[in-house]
């Protein structure tokens, strides 16, 4: 989760939601991974198989890699 939230990116194009941007990060993880996270709400990457290349990060994962940079002493970027 940290890796995604690290990596992550906005979409210009996207306008923001509720005042927040929205952010997407790469999926160049396992998708065993990512199928686990999307699973849990943490990510959305479509109807699966999907064909994006990338994933949305939902706030749950915005705060649960927060609290995991915070507990390890990682700085965001």
């Amino acid at each position: 989760m940290i890796l995604l939230y690290l990596s992550r990116f906005q979409d210009r194009d996207l306008p923001d939601f509720k005042g927040k941007p929205i952010y997407h990060a790469w999926k160049g993880y396992d998708f065993a991974v990512l199928n686990q996270l999307d699973d849990k709400d943490y990510i959305d990457q479509g109807r699966r198989p999907s064909r994006r290349k990338s994933v949305y990060l939902t706030e749950e994962e915005i705060e649960e890699a927060n609290k995991l940079m915070e507990k390890y002493g990682i700085k965001d970027w």
